[in-house]
């Protein structure tokens, strides 16, 4: 976790937009030539301009909020397509398959959203106890085709979607973050920082369900406090 900013309660997460890069600037030192990635709430013509600005580059989801810039890349030739990467993975009762295409649209005036370089669409096939579903979700990346391979995007888009689900989904789930009842002061920021302090700890200490190392350390608190306190350097 590089950074986190608060999102007022008569606000949202888009304003808190530009503040974050900023805190992720100062941590850095730079923004140039970082790749953001953000959900569909975040394919705004503000945040592209603002990390443009920065000589950064955005990789976003696009949906509804959207709709012009949906209707565009729905409507591409993606037929006409080549596939441009596919993985397979087989775990917990299921097979998915992710196929990627992308393609840099000439067409005048590009994309309806600023700075966009590529379109890409990836379509997720599930299997699961014989049923088979099928999720398609678009894309738009500032970064050329020459700087942003196929599975380059892959990689990074399964990086994004990672992220959701081991650390969005263990707060909201393992931690119950949202029916957590602290709203004032710095309360929320400081519970946000011990979840954050709590998953990242697990993770580097290699536990895979957060929940159950979670049990382990009610249980055992005592070994949490010696590996936190044992690694500092103790004075004579």
């Amino acid at each position: 976790m590089i950074a986190q900013v608060s999102v007022d309660t008569k606000s949202n997460e888009i304003t808190s937009f530009a503040p974050l890069l900023d805190a992720v600037e100062k941590v850095l030192g730079t923004l140039t030539g970082v790749l953001f990635i953000a959900d569909a709430l975040h394919t705004q013509t503000g945040h592209a301009d603002e990390v443009t600005a920065r000589h950064a580059h955005l990789l976003v989801q696009v949906k509804g909020n959207q709709p012009t810039l949906f209707k565009q890349l729905k409507q591409l030739p993606w037929a006409q397509i080549p596939v441009g990467d596919r993985t397979r993975d087989r775990g917990h009762g299921r097979r998915e398959t992710r196929t990627l295409k992308a393609v840099t649209v000439r067409t005048p005036g590009g994309l309806a959203f600023p700075h966009a370089q590529q379109a890409v669409r990836i379509t997720r096939t599930r299997i699961v106890a014989g049923r088979t579903s099928r999720e398609t979700a678009y894309l738009t990346v500032s970064l050329p085709a020459g700087q942003a391979l196929p599975v380059d995007l892959q990689t990074w888009i399964r990086r994004h979607w990672h992220i959701e689900n081991r650390i969005h989904h263990v707060r909201d789930v393992t931690f119950h973050e949202d029916l957590h009842q602290a709203r004032t002061g710095n309360g929320p920021a400081v519970i946000a920082t011990l979840r954050n302090t709590a998953i990242g700890w697990y993770r580097i200490t290699g536990a895979t369900n957060i929940a159950r190392a979670t049990r382990q350390a009610n249980r055992r608190s005592h070994d949490l406090i010696t590996a936190v306190t044992s690694s500092y350097p103790r004075t004579q």
